[in-house]
């Protein structure tokens, strides 16, 4: 069973651009990376050779005659005289490649010769992409895949793309859903929270229309990640990487969700700890959100790199962290406490990151005004706001009303509430947030087109 995947596309124009230069597809541990490219390359290619430097570490030995394209393939040929490499017909797949990075160096060499088109893909590439001497730089294409959004939830479980249309269409205008559609696209909402978006949980969901095994599955998967720090963290604390992780959930669930060093070890420093930070980020299992120096444009360069929050990476996971209890209250769709806020936070933070935003937020030092997320558009900056309850705070008020912030004429709040709008708020339901990009885009395209009409 293979799941629609919006790397489908990518690979596709990928495939079609005559100049297409070898591609390098990074991501966390086992969100589909292997069966996307598997699916496209059935699809587009007469002949797919494919290593996989973890489960057949013999073929390292493919570069001990140079990276050229002609030394590695009689090596590959020598090792199963089985493969095919029929020019122009072919492609050539490198697996799991962190367990072999110096691979990377050949993909100049198979850009020059032309003949066989070469995907590479594997697991936290950010940190064994350093051990690298030659990189290829402009000789190869990276894609950054993540675990599944709402939008592919929505298609792995039987929806059309008429669902995110329609979904799209009341946001535009500023239409409430009906309460037959906000009761169906909230409890597709809810399934999404619960089981997450890594592959294996949503095919064991899908499959058995049930929450059986998903916490299972998720569990094991976050075993898998302490096992990856006990492989690949090379340098560093081990325990201390762990350590941050484990400390992410409790830490959201604080007023002030700030990253403190100080409660993951006693007498922690920040130059001990941000390389386990660092480390976390790479292996593409949190999103870090940067706190602005002052809420203004730009916003690249203005931050403070020794403020900010951790999200997990994918929110069915962090949901897998929580306690026992908690797990349980939420599953019952109970009143989850502390729980609450920090799980919608970092969905909202999950879904800003996977639509391609960095992370920011705002908490003046005093703690007198503070601001979950920012985003910009051409024109101004948007203060994002995350409510478990249907209020306004006062900090989104300030933000857009006191004339200290001239950038911010707007805000966006997502809440468990419908569409609504005043002058300056325009509130969504959580469902909504993997639209906010295409939302905004599409109200600046029609600001542009409607000045033009007017000039």
């Amino acid at each position: 069973m293979y799941f629609r995947r919006k790397i489908d596309v990518f690979l596709e124009k990928w495939h079609k651009d005559i100049n297409r230069l070898p591609l390098v597809i990074r991501g966390a541990r086992q969100v589909g990376k292997t069966e996307a490219i598997r699916h496209f390359a059935n699809l587009n290619y007469e002949n797919v050779v494919e290593i996989n430097f973890v489960e057949l570490p013999q073929y390292k030995a493919i570069v001990e005659e140079g990276f050229h394209p002609e030394k590695i393939i009689k090596l590959l040929s020598r090792i199963n005289p089985g493969f095919q490499f029929v020019p122009g017909k072919t492609l050539i797949f490198f697996d799991e490649i962190q367990d072999f990075p110096e691979i990377a160096t050949s993909l100049k060499f198979f850009k020059q010769d032309e003949k066989y088109d070469v995907i590479c893909s594997g697991s936290l590439l950010g940190i064994h992409y350093k051990k690298v001497s030659s990189y290829s730089v402009g000789y190869k294409t990276d894609y950054d895949m993540r675990s599944f959004d709402f939008e592919e939830f929505l298609w792995a479980v039987g929806y059309s793309d008429d669902i995110t249309n329609d979904m799209l269409s009341h946001m535009k205008n500023i239409q409430p859903f009906s309460n037959a559609e906000m009761v169906k696209y909230s409890s597709l909402f809810m399934d999404y929270i619960l089981v997450g978006g890594m592959p294996a949980v949503i095919k064991d969901f899908v499959q058995n229309k049930t929450f059986e095994r998903t916490l299972q599955i998720q569990q094991q998967l976050l075993l898998d990640y302490q096992e990856d720090i006990r492989k690949y963290a090379e340098g560093l604390d081990q325990t201390r990487i762990q350590a941050v992780f484990n400390h992410i959930a409790p830490q959201l669930a604080k007023e002030n969700k700030k990253f403190q060093l100080t409660k993951v070890g006693k007498g922690a420093r920040s130059r001990e700890y941000f390389g386990c930070v660092e480390w976390l980020l790479d292996a593409g299992v949190i999103s870090i959100c940067y706190c602005l120096n002052f809420p203004e444009l730009p916003l690249k360069g203005n931050y403070d790199e020794s403020k900010y929050k951790l999200y997990v990476a994918d929110t069915g996971l962090l949901i897998a962290m929580l306690d026992e209890e908690a797990g349980m209250d939420l599953r019952r769709n109970k009143n989850l406490g502390v729980y609450k806020g920090a799980l919608y936070e970092n969905f909202i933070a999950e879904a800003l990151s996977k639509s391609g935003y960095d992370l920011y937020y705002y908490r003046r030092e005093d703690g007198s005004l503070e601001e979950d997320f920012f985003v910009r558009t051409a024109s101004e900056l948007l203060p994002v706001e995350v409510k478990a309850g249907s209020n306004v705070s006062r900090s989104l008020r300030n933000l857009i009303t006191s004339e200290h912030y001239p950038a911010i004429q707007h805000g966006i709040k997502f809440a468990h509430s419908n569409i609504g709008k005043t002058e300056t708020i325009t509130t969504f339901p959580y469902f909504c947030a993997f639209l906010l990009k295409r939302y905004l885009e599409n109200m600046e395209l029609a600001q542009k087109t409607k000045m033009l009409n007017d000039f």
